[in-house]
């Protein structure tokens, strides 16, 4: 079942690496899982087994697709990256997987303008291909603040966001997701979950759990709440990590009533 327009309730999810993964996080009460397909060649011998607990559990499926390689490089982007994504969107309708996030960094401050100017094309050709299977595609912020996605939001009104909050800690004095929240609230159909210490630089992008770094997730997740953001939340974490850390999420998103006075 795909739960991603559900406008009464936000969904948790975790990161499954592997069919383990899966049993462990519907083991801890989540409701679904998002599945990187790092490698679309591979993983067609998986598909069963994916299938199999899907059915087992009663979790949906959400996907991340392959990282991007050198993203000045226009020919791999060309002919390696885009038959690649070509290829996870032909096996994401047999997992019932209806949103796919991706890796396309568009940051003006690090790609060249022509690299730019080709993956606004890019995302074109793929929203296109996308639509047709019933698919959503959702970018993910890296180093991108706000502003710099505004230019490309507009040129491709279809495009979405997924929000990365840890992301947003980074290269930045402060977190960028209010920006996001606050320029682009309509286009947020997804957001990733997880902790760091910010820094300027990939090696920071440590991917803790929430309440071990220096993200002011009740602020943003009240933020969130003040545009009425009502979707799916993956903790990108491992099973056990989420484990350490949902209890804290949960009350961060769900918190109980203060008792009345008597």
């Amino acid at each position: 079942m795909d739960m991603t327009n559900d406008k009464q309730s936000i969904h948790l999810g975790g990161t499954a690496r592997s069919p383990e993964d899966v049993m462990a996080l519907f083991e801890l009460g989540l409701q679904f899982t998002e599945i990187p397909i790092v490698d679309p060649e591979k993983f067609p011998a998986l598909k069963d087994t994916y299938i199999d607990l899907k059915k087992k559990t009663g979790l949906y499926y959400l996907c991340h697709g392959p990282w991007e390689g050198d993203p000045n490089d226009i020919e791999t982007l060309e002919n390696i990256y885009m038959p690649k994504l070509v290829q996870v969107l032909s096996i994401m309708p047999d997992l019932d997987m209806r949103l796919l996030t991706i890796h396309l960094w568009l940051d003006p401050r690090f790609l060249t303008p022509d690299a730019i100017a080709y993956k606004i094309g890019f995302l074109k050709r793929l929203i296109e291909i996308a639509t047709d299977a019933g698919i959503t595609i959702c970018l993910e912020n890296l180093s991108e603040t706000a502003t710099h996605l505004t230019a490309v939001l507009k040129t491709l009104p279809h495009l979405n966001l997924t929000l990365d909050i840890g992301h947003a800690q980074l290269l930045s004095k402060g977190n960028t997701s209010y920006g996001f929240i606050e320029k682009h609230p309509d286009r947020i159909r997804h957001i990733h979950v997880h902790d760091n210490r910010g820094g300027n630089s990939p090696d920071d992008d440590l991917h803790l759990p929430v309440g071990e770094g220096i993200v002011d997730f009740k602020r943003i997740f009240q933020k969130l709440k003040g545009i009425g953001y009502y979707g799916t939340m993956t903790l990108e974490l491992r099973p056990w990590e989420i484990k350490r850390c949902l209890g804290r999420v949960r009350q961060l998103l769900f918190p109980s009533p203060r008792p009345s006075p008597l």
